[in-house]
């Protein structure tokens, strides 16, 4: 069974910063899109950052220059940090891996992120 394990999430006043970790199978990392989403009460889950096998990254706007995608190829890990952290980036944040040429995805249990003002 494929698994994603998460790691990072917590609370933390505005302006400050988090690292979310997300490690999982070096058979699924290494030909994954490796990326992150986030669920706010009452919203749809939207994505937030992703990251190819060769690193070309995509961002939601609204946190772009602020969040950094990034892998670890050494460690099957696929990390997200977040600086000058908003209110409005309180969610629960996914991890989220789409494996190359395969019709399904998978997903990480999430982990809570809360940024008070």
């Amino acid at each position: 069974q494929v698994q994603l394990v998460e790691s990072g999430g917590g609370l933390v006043q505005a302006g400050g910063s988090l690292r979310l970790s997300c490690a999982t199978s070096r058979s699924i990392f290494r030909i994954s899109t490796m990326g992150w989403y986030r669920q706010a009460p009452g919203k749809q889950r939207e994505l937030v950052a992703t990251m190819t096998g060769g690193h070309t990254t995509n961002y939601v706007d609204s946190v772009k220059g602020r969040f950094t995608i990034s892998r670890d190829n050494a460690k099957n890990t696929v990390y997200l940090q977040m600086n000058s952290l908003r209110p409005e980036d309180t969610a629960v944040y996914y991890c989220h891996a789409e494996p190359i040429g395969v019709s399904y995805v998978y997903w990480g249990q999430g982990t809570q992120v809360t940024v008070s003002s």
